[in-house]
């Protein structure tokens, strides 16, 4: 079970960011900000672009996502959206963020592309380089969405393919959501952190190592024990890792990635575990990989 990204994620992840701002006010400002950067993404998205999905059903009968990262990265029109959203979003960015903007804005095209495959392989970023990979994430989300979007059908899981990999592009997920609706109520999916296509997963088990020993979950709670937000750190004891999930039938409207964002906190509760962190979130930049 596969499905490609709706057509208003950008905008919906927009207000979703934006009302976890008002909801979470020790973070508003970097909310709101990163709000700011979805909603240009949502209006960059329907630029008209050329199509690179005539390949893609000759892929998916080879068992090969048919927007791999690896053979399109150099392809895809992520230059263009880049470009698109710093013109969005030229007069909306002030101090301090103004100068890792105009950085990004006139480095040149070879380091664009070096950044750029920083960013999907998920490299240790250089210091002057991590302020600027949010937005070129931005970019590469754009680019891989609308041709997402395009796929004539929707492609099969690729035999060996990770349970943890995009089945459409093969990047990693961003978290997972617990579904609601009367077809996939209580149902798992990851959500791709690049492309936001959806896919299956057994719900009491490990994405990264197929383990359902040593599961654990944690979540934010306040002083009165309630929850905060509908998150939780699904840990894994036998592969030292984890990666959130998100329960829509605690709030219907969260989002893998924007909750991500909101629940840093999260991460900071369990860093002293030593669990790996196994999200692909190309907004958000926490230094160097464990």
């Amino acid at each position: 079970m596969v499905g490609l990204p709706p057509r208003k994620l950008f905008a919906e992840r927009a207000q979703r960011l934006n009302k976890l701002g008002e909801r979470v006010p020790a973070m508003a400002a970097y909310l709101q900000f990163m709000a700011m950067i979805v909603e240009a993404q949502h209006r960059v998205l329907q630029q008209p672009r050329p199509s690179l999905i005539g390949g893609a059903e000759l892929a998916m009968t080879h068992g090969i996502p048919p927007l791999s990262v690896d053979g399109l990265w150099r392809d895809m029109s992520w230059p263009a959206d880049l470009e698109a959203l710093l013109d969005a979003l030229d007069t909306r960015v002030e101090a301090p963020q103004r100068v890792w903007f105009d950085a990004l804005r006139e480095l040149p095209d070879a380091d664009r592309a070096d950044l750029a495959r920083a960013v999907l392989e998920g490299q240790p970023l250089a210091i002057e380089q991590r302020a600027m990979a949010p937005l070129m994430g931005a970019a590469l989300q754009v680019a891989w969405t609308r041709q997402a979007r395009l796929l004539p059908a929707t492609p099969p899981r690729p035999a060996g393919l990770g349970d943890n990999l995009c089945p459409c592009c093969g990047a990693p997920a961003v978290g997972s959501l617990i579904q609601i609706g009367m077809a996939r109520s209580r149902v798992r999916y990851l959500q791709c952190g690049l492309c936001a296509s959806e896919w299956y997963a057994e719900r009491a088990k490990c994405v990264q190592c197929g383990d359902s020993r040593t599961l654990d979950y944690v979540s934010l709670e306040d002083e009165q024990g309630e929850r905060v937000l509908p998150v939780q750190a699904e840990t894994c004891d036998h592969c030292h890792s984890y990666l959130k999930r998100v329960n829509r039938e605690w709030e219907a409207d969260a989002d893998p990635l924007a909750d991500d964002l909101a629940s840093l906190t999260l991460d900071m509760m369990i860093a002293d575990r030593d669990l790996a962190r196994r999200a692909f979130n190309p907004l958000l930049v926490l230094g160097e990989p464990a």
